[in-house]
């Protein structure tokens, strides 16, 4: 496949063409010179493609290069040599785009494993470290984990109390406490304190180069859409051979007719049968689509991706980021006490919330913000690593921490125990303000949905497509935002490979789209039939490279219109594929009734493409 400098050079020469043929009639020189310009061209962007095609055509194998190489042929032919150069340049640019568009795939493949060190710092047995190439580190070694530092293998916490950012691979909206005996990923994040981790998984076998591996052999499975070209053209091309071989042999046998007349009317047959008009119109229609999508903020890569949205009969959709906005907010508080009064105790938390860098802190401070009158200064601010912050206000020591603290305390009830598992039943991160002594209060953070969600959700349902919500969130968090949405089938806490067998069972019963935005989501949006990436800020650039689609503007809502530009899209391939038969059709009856004539040939050619053009580019006012 030729490169763009070559590419670009032939559109250049196929324009020149195009106007020296303008030009022919006032300056007859002009002919020959367009047609080496037009002969050039092809020679810059397609001659590979014109010889595989002939070769084609000599073994009977008629694909695309072999209709590439009739319609070229045809229309020297008819002397529309700029029409062939063109169509040849064209094609070559696309072939150009998609094979750019799989280096990009592969390439952020490669970068995905980049998200683990390089380097590890793993415990020798006199309690010091050394610093080692992660690809080294065997299974059953200890690692240290500083925080802020990203984990550089699959392991077990062997000591330390800390939150960790598991969102690359999980999808998990929040931090996740962990302890000694919890289970840690390479790729995810150490927040707040010093972890040891004991290696379970060498880097090979690590829960990222399995999804690597899951992403590689998902997109090799997933066979590129065969055009519709390639398989009309199986059938088209070879019947018109014979047509055309069959009136200049029998005609003057059975009909009478002289063989030069026959020859000559087996010509005019082949010229009215160049498929043109259907190489040109096919793309017109498909880039019209392609730029009505984009006005809506929608971006298909290419016309494989548009003609599979209308297949579709599931939509799988991820939680975090995808159906909610991927930002905990405070979404509810509750005063406990008697003791102190609701602003004080709104005043206390958020004075401990705005020092603490922890996301639910910060949703909780963001929260109260607005409502906050006067506050007081937390002095001597101390992490409780794995259960939240203290710190001393107008000398007394508060506490903003989770549950695990209030049991150690033993500051638990059964009526605290109820008030949290209302919230946590509805997928809530809850968050206590306590003292020594007492709780005061309790707030609770969410992930919230996003405000178009659900009216996505009810578009494709009156489509005929069936949504589902596949998530690594906490089961809990998957139902209620499922609820929210109005989608019934919801299943939670499944890792990368458990969303990938799940969208595999979903396809047993027809195509099926995956909606993401994070590298966990990676596997499943290359298995998927179809796989939508949110391209906002908070996506990942591995789902967008593993997708067929990007949602720049992040609105759901654009699923369901991609889906109904699909179908419209395919409705006009048709209109124009029968137009340009009918037409062609009608043509080769006059052929057959020896009334055919070489100016007709080129009326009906031309005619046809230009019909058919002016019929796909009516869907760019769509949107």
């Amino acid at each position: 496949m030729p490169g763009w400098p070559r590419i670009s050079a032939a559109l250049l020469f196929a324009l020149l063409a195009e106007a020296a043929h303008w030009f022919t009639p006032q300056y007859p020189a002009l002919h020959y010179a367009g047609m080496a310009l037009a002969v050039l061209a092809i020679g810059l962007a397609g001659l590979g493609v014109y010889k595989s095609g002939l070769k084609s055509l000599w073994r009977l194998q008629l694909g695309i290069h072999a209709l590439m190489a009739v319609a070229v042929t045809g229309a020297f032919l008819i002397g529309q040599w700029p029409e062939a150069a063109m169509v040849m340049a064209l094609y070559a640019a696309a072939e150009r785009i998609e094979d750019q568009a799989m280096d990009r795939a592969r390439l952020a493949i490669r970068a995905l494993l980049q998200l683990a060190p390089d380097t590890a710092q793993v415990v020798q047995s006199d309690g010091s470290s050394i610093t080692m190439p992660t690809a080294e580190v065997p299974a059953g070694a200890t690692v240290r984990v500083a925080p802020g530092a990203r984990i550089p293998l699959d392991g077990s916490i062997t000591a330390g109390h800390s939150s960790v950012n598991q969102a690359p691979i999980t999808g998990e909206s929040v931090p996740v406490d962990k302890a000694p005996g919890d289970a840690v990923w390479a790729g995810s994040i150490n927040q707040e304190a010093e972890l040891q981790v004991q290696v379970t998984a060498a880097t090979a076998d690590s829960m990222l180069a399995r999804i690597v591996s899951a992403v590689e052999q998902a997109q090799a499975r997933k066979a590129p859409t065969q055009r519709f070209v390639d398989r009309f053209a199986a059938i088209y091309t070879p019947i018109v051979m014979l047509l055309a071989i069959g009136l200049a042999v029998i005609a003057p046998l059975f009909w009478g007719w002289g063989w030069l007349n026959a020859i000559y009317q087996a010509l005019a047959l082949l010229v009215i049968a160049c498929p043109c008009a259907l190489v040109l119109s096919t793309p017109v229609t498909v880039v019209s689509a392609l730029t009505s999508a984009a006005r809506q903020g929608v971006l298909l890569k290419g016309g494989s991706s548009l003609e599979a949205a209308r297949l579709l009969r599931t939509v799988a959709l991820d939680k975090t980021g995808t159906l909610t906005t991927g930002k905990p907010a405070l979404v509810d508080w509750q005063l406990l006490t008697t003791t102190v009064p609701a602003p004080q105790a709104m005043q206390l938390a958020w004075s401990l919330a705005s020092r603490s860098d922890h996301p639910v802190s910060r949703a909780i401070a963001l929260g109260l913000q607005e409502q906050i009158t006067a506050s007081s200064e937390a002095e001597a601010l101390l992490a409780l690593p794995g259960r939240g912050v203290q710190a001393r206000i107008q000398g007394q020591t508060y506490y903003l921490v989770n549950l695990r603290w209030a049991q150690e305390q033993q500051l638990d009830s059964p009526a605290l125990q109820a008030a949290i598992t209302a919230h946590t039943q509805q997928g809530r991160s809850v968050s206590l303000l306590a003292t020594a002594t007492e709780v005061l209060a309790l707030f609770a953070v969410a992930d919230r949905l996003r405000p178009e969600a659900a009216e996505a959700v009810a578009q494709l349902q009156a489509m005929g497509i069936t949504p589902v919500m596949l998530s690594g969130d906490h089961p809990d968090a998957v139902r209620a935002i499922a609820a929210q949405a109005g989608i019934t089938q919801a299943q939670g806490g499944l890792l990368p490979q458990d969303k990938l067998q799940q969208l595999q069972a979903l396809q047993q019963q027809g195509a099926v789209g995956m909606v993401g935005d994070g590298i966990n989501d990676a596997p499943a949006l290359a298995q998927a039939d179809m796989g939508f990436a949110m391209g906002g800020a908070h996506s990942t650039g591995m789902a967008m490279e593993t997708a067929d689609v990007v949602l720049m503007n992040d609105d759901l809502r654009r699923i369901p219109a991609t889906i109904e530009l699909s179908r419209r899209a395919h409705v006009v391939l048709w209109q124009n594929i029968a137009l340009a038969l009918s037409i062609k059709a009608a043509f080769f009856g006059l052929a057959l009734a020896d009334s055919a004539s070489m100016w007709l040939a080129v009326l009906a050619d031309m005619g046809v493409s230009l019909l058919v053009v002016a019929n796909g580019l009516r869907l760019r006012r769509i949107g």
